[in-house]
């Protein structure tokens, strides 16, 4: 095992080589995944593949079938039809489990250990024992930058404390992709910003990643390629740019906000091509000269201007775009 100081460079593992797939494998294979419970369709016909190194975000407003998605790819659940193959051993076998890490979005930890006893616990439940137990721990506490609180008990922890030990216990046993649902849920921007730091490392190593949030720009920040789930199937899946580009081409977006009756400006915003979200509306357009037409429009429909911008799309507005809610809905 190898310590070094920098946080980028504080991952325990022989070689970054260890975390990259056997030539052939992929770390992460959905084909055609279908889960039913009931009459309810909560995944329907999903293929996903990841790449060695990535770090893919999953995306999906509630509802959408991606909590499911995850419970099938840690083996919690047992999909109707179809498979998933970490680095090529089905989802739930120990060889799965032995390459998978998983940090859930509910805290899981013991509050009357302290942070070690709680990543040795974790690290045994994985068959670590002795010098490598020790070993993982110790870096562990390195990388989560919780030495100074080693023996403190967790219930005694700030939020960012717990969350940053809840990552640590899920890599513990050092795998080679792990999967992180809502990391930071609940802290507060500084804990936010050290968990980026942590995550930046691990990507800097070669780790391969699969990262669910609530928070645009989490995913913009940290992610390679995004995938949209929404009704039990992947509706998007591609760069944050070629996403953008895809649903928008070189299109800007007009956001305005007018007085007047709430049913008016929103039949008004339809028949004119836009949309309204939390009482603005948003349209397209080619040229920035366009928008002097809409502002005309609304005139003559009675409706006053509150305020107006002109922003180029971003991730958020293909979201909106392809599922006509906000991701936090």
């Amino acid at each position: 095992m190898i310590r070094e100081k920098g946080l980028g460079e504080r991952l325990s593992v022989n070689s970054t080589s260890d975390l990259a797939a056997p030539r052939g494998v992929l770390p992460l294979e959905i084909d055609s995944l279908v889960k039913h419970f009931g009459p309810v369709i909560a995944v329907d016909g999903i293929s996903l593949e990841l790449r060695s190194g990535e770090c893919l975000g999953l995306l999906g407003p509630n509802g959408a079938g991606k909590s499911t998605l995850i419970r099938a790819i840690v083996g919690r659940v047992i999909p109707d039809a179809g498979r998933v193959a970490i680095f090529g051993s089905a989802a739930g076998s120990a060889s799965a489990r032995a390459a998978l890490g998983w940090v859930p979005q509910d805290l899981a930890l013991y509050p009357r250990l302290s942070a070690t006893e709680n990543l040795r616990s974790f690290g045994s439940y994985y068959g670590l024992t002795g010098k490598k137990l020790e070993e993982a721990v110790a870096w562990c506490l390195d990388w989560a930058a919780l030495q100074d609180r080693a023996g403190e008990l967790t219930r005694n922890l700030s939020g960012g404390m717990k969350r940053r030990l809840n990552m640590a216990a899920g890599l513990i046993h050092q795998p080679r992709l792990v999967l992180m649902d809502e990391p930071t849920v609940g802290v507060d921007p500084q804990s936010r910003n050290r968990i980026f730091e942590m995550i930046e490392a691990l990507r800097a190593q070669g780790m391969t990643i699969i990262y669910t949030t609530h928070y645009m720009e989490e995913a913009e920040r940290l992610c390679d390629r995004i995938a949209i789930v929404d009704h039990g199937r992947i509706i998007a899946l591609d760069t944050k740019e070629a996403l953008v580009h895809s649903a928008f081409g070189s299109r800007s977006q007009v956001l305005a906000r007018f007085e007047g009756p709430r049913e008016r400006i929103s039949e008004w915003v339809a028949e004119r091509g836009g949309r309204l979200v939390d009482g603005t509306a948003e349209f397209t357009v080619k040229h920035p000269t366009e928008i002097a037409g809409l502002l005309d429009g609304a005139n003559a429909a009675g409706l006053e201007l509150v305020d107006l911008s002109l922003r180029r799309p971003n991730l958020e507005s293909v979201f909106l775009h392809l599922t006509g809610r906000e991701l936090r809905d």
